[in-house]
């Protein structure tokens, strides 16, 4: 949003139906929520008391991976253990066991880091506590020379089961994808642990055997009062790379998967400024080094707010066509560098911009695509189009999911509305 025009007066003009400002928790379906996270313990716990398991993507995939999984008891003797497919050789990683509290529920974090993969091979992994074990997963370390990965817009929602049908059935249609992305605002409110919950137990078939690479959104920085907050919940359940930070321990980081180099920007310096400033100015200057040293043949930008802005249609207020404030602080640097695509989410609503450079289409720039909307929460006849979108989804929208698809010498990407049906494609070539 500009600086004229600020996200809760946003929230306020989008409406109840919508966002659901002010509204708390009478938006939510509470009895059905507190089922599915029952439901999801008791499916989830088998020999070992774990649920929630999920991959995460590592800094680099063809050689590590780290597993976490929550627990009601702390799990002194938590391991990971390792198998290649087809040996009965077993390596054993110890996990961290740390306490975690938000929104009145306590419970435990378990993490591993498991290093030393071989680079294509095909693992079975399983949780231990002490004589507990729950049972063998699957596993696949990056072969270094492809990757697939399924896209995920804003997957807020105020009843998951859409959210969990889009994502079940994408991977079922997908099941050679390497990782998922999940683009920001992976829950409406930050600290709602029933959320949480809800979203876990959706990705659940997909978290367990491919790592999730998730993107900070603002709602991820919302309390109860849907007041702005630290993004305590999201920073707890994705131990993501480090890149050094103090401050912002996990709030932005790349990491690569097959030929490409993925850099998750996060776009909330104006959710975080009053606890901590200076996010911005901290992530350009990690960003310029972090692209230079990257070997990958592609660089693909992931960031939550779009780096365009969108008129209202029929509203009164006015809000010009143009570049939103994260455009004027990121497109230079992503001309400058080199990028190659730039996805983000946010507004809820498919666009393929084709490419863009020093903010006018030109064939040179970066592809940038607005991937779109995967909950429930809608914004009808609210935009209008952008002189630079080439692609719109079909109106009104429904849920959709993307998949990207490469190695060294292509990209393909696509668009789909859950039954399979394309919406848009797009290719890339060197």
């Amino acid at each position: 949003m500009s600086k004229n025009f600020s996200r809760r007066t946003f929230l306020k003009l989008a409406g109840s139906a919508l966002l659901g400002a002010g509204v708390g928790g009478a938006w939510w379906h509470q009895r059905e929520l507190a089922r599915l996270a029952t439901r999801v313990t008791g499916e989830a716990r088998g020999l070992i008391d774990a649920s929630f398991v999920r991959q995460i993507v590592a800094e680099d995939n063809k050689s590590a991976r780290t597993i976490m999984w929550q627990s009601a008891a702390a799990q002194k003797d938590a391991t990971v253990e390792l198998r290649a497919v087809g040996t009965d050789a077993v390596k054993t990683f110890t996990a961290t066991s740390e306490p975690y509290s938000d929104d009145g529920v306590s419970n435990f974090l378990q993490t591993a880091k498991l290093d030393g993969l071989m680079a294509g091979q095909s693992y079975e992994y399983r949780l231990r506590d002490g004589a507990r074990a729950g049972e063998w997963q699957t596993l696949r370390a990056d072969d270094g020379k492809t990757f697939s990965a399924l896209v995920f817009p804003d997957s807020q929602s105020n009843d998951y089961s859409g959210w969990q049908e889009l994502a079940r059935s994408a991977y079922e249609r997908n099941r050679d994808a390497n990782f998922f992305i999940n683009m920001g605002d992976l829950v409406d409110n930050g600290e709602d642990h029933n959320q949480w919950d809800a979203w876990f137990d959706a990705v659940a078939p997909l978290a367990a055997s491919i790592p999730v690479a998730p993107v900070m959104g603002n709602h991820e920085t919302y309390d109860q009062n849907w007041k702005v907050r630290l993004p305590k919940a999201y920073l707890a359940h994705f131990a993501v790379p480090e890149v050094g930070s103090a401050p912002f321990r996990r709030y932005y980081y790349s990491f690569d998967y097959g030929p490409a180099h993925f850099i998750v920007l996060n776009t909330q310096q104006d959710e975080t400024e009053a606890f901590h400033p200076g996010l911005l100015a901290e992530q350009q200057a990690w960003f310029a080094d972090d692209v230079k040293n990257s070997k990958a043949a592609w660089n693909i930008v992931l960031m939550h707010k779009d780096p365009l802005q969108y008129g209202f249609q029929n509203r009164p207020e006015r809000r010009p066509e143009g570049i939103s404030d994260d455009g004027r602080a990121w497109m230079p640097l992503f001309d400058a560098h080199k990028i190659d695509v730039v996805l983000s989410a946010h507004l809820h609503t498919y666009r393929n911009r084709g490419h863009i450079k020093n903010f006018e289409r030109d064939a040179s720039g970066p592809l940038y695509i607005l991937t779109g909307v995967a909950g429930n929460v809608r914004y009808p006849n609210l935009w209008k189009d952008h002189h630079l979108d080439e692609v719109v989804a079909p109106q009104p929208e429904v849920d959709n999911y993307m998949t990207l698809r490469g190695d060294a010498h292509k990209i393909e990407i696509a668009s789909y509305q859950p039954d399979g049906s394309v919406i848009d494609t797009a290719k890339l070539t060197k």
